[in-house]
């Protein structure tokens, strides 16, 4: 019975990855859009590599 209880407990734990990755998204990130550019790109000397 221990054998099953270990695929159990790894079939759990497999579909919580799975429900947390193609679940929907739970950021906090606030909306407040696209922001504007306000400055200027750099001018400073080409790098070589």
């Amino acid at each position: 019975m221990n054998i099953f209880k270990s695929i159990e407990e790894a079939v759990v734990y497999i579909s919580e990855a799975i429900r947390r990755i193609f679940g929907p998204s739970d950021d906090m990130y606030p909306v407040i859009g696209v922001q504007p550019f306000e400055g200027d790109p750099y001018q400073g000397p080409i790098w070589a590599d």
